[in-house]
């Protein structure tokens, strides 16, 4: 998290160019959204799994990093590639990550908007039964969870992408009242979520995945994406970024 804030930073500044960073997480992490009650979180069965904590800088609930590959796309927000309303950078986006599951051969749909407020208004914990514009799905079940930050005047937006197992995992460390009503959320969130294993049939490997992200976005935003490596400066405020916010107290159980 500190990283992608720090390439936020940079970026912003047009000291970097905008940027798709790919990742996955060791260990396994719950995130929570930027404005999410820390009560959502079941703190002694987190412990149990050996599950370990953030807090987002971008909205949404809770996720669980697991089996999965988290992407995060970084601009100005005067860059000609995301310029726009929040609406429209999320529209942009989905259109390249639709494109980079095509060839996967997932066929995936991402066009629906929200009124009224709806998109991620939800007392619901689990990101991945909550709406958001421009999601992510295959067959009615969400595939790709996202959540925008704009600071700095830049923008951030990062998603997750489960490539394999038990997509009700997160429920075990959420909090409810009831065992009932845990079972109950499990039941929702696997009827409503999936995986690139359950449509595709086969565990894809993740640089298979990840190859597939970077074409489609460079397809669909018609630009040639480069490899890289996070600058001295980058590497730099991450790393402070981590001590004074990110690993701390203050900011996790902030809400």
């Amino acid at each position: 998290m500190g990283l992608d804030e720090a390439i936020l930073y940079s970026t912003a500044h047009k000291n970097t160019p905008p940027t798709l960073r790919l990742y996955d997480w060791q260990p396994a992490t719950l995130s929570m959204g930027f404005a999410q009650p820390h009560l959502d979180v079941e703190m002694n069965a987190l412990e149990q799994e050996l599950w370990g904590l953030v807090r987002r800088p971008t909205g949404g609930r809770a996720i669980l990093h697991v089996d999965e590959l988290t992407y995060a796309v970084v601009a100005a927000d005067d860059d000609p590639l995301l310029a726009g309303s929040l609406l429209e950078s999320y529209r942009k986006i989905s259109h390249a990550l639709l494109a980079g599951l095509a060839l996967l051969n997932v066929d995936a749909v991402g066009d629906k908007t929200y009124n009224n407020g709806q998109a991620g208004k939800s007392n619901n914990p689990v990101c991945f039964e909550t709406p958001s514009n421009y999601e992510i799905t295959v067959g009615g079940k969400k595939l790709i969870g996202s959540a925008q930050s704009r600071k700095y005047g830049g923008i951030l937006q990062h998603g997750s992408i489960p490539i394999k197992g038990d997509i009700t995992r997160i429920t075990r460390v959420l909090k409810f009242t009831s065992s009932q009503e845990r079972q109950s959320a499990a039941r929702n969130l696997f009827a409503r979520a999936t995986t690139l294993e359950t449509v595709m049939g086969f565990v894809p490997c993740w640089q298979s995945v990840a190859d597939a992200i970077i074409s489609g976005f460079s397809s669909s935003f018609n630009i040639n994406l480069l490899p890289g490596q996070p600058t001295e400066d980058e590497q730099k405020m991450a790393a402070e970024l981590v001590s004074t916010k990110y690993a701390t107290a203050q900011w996790t159980f902030r809400i």
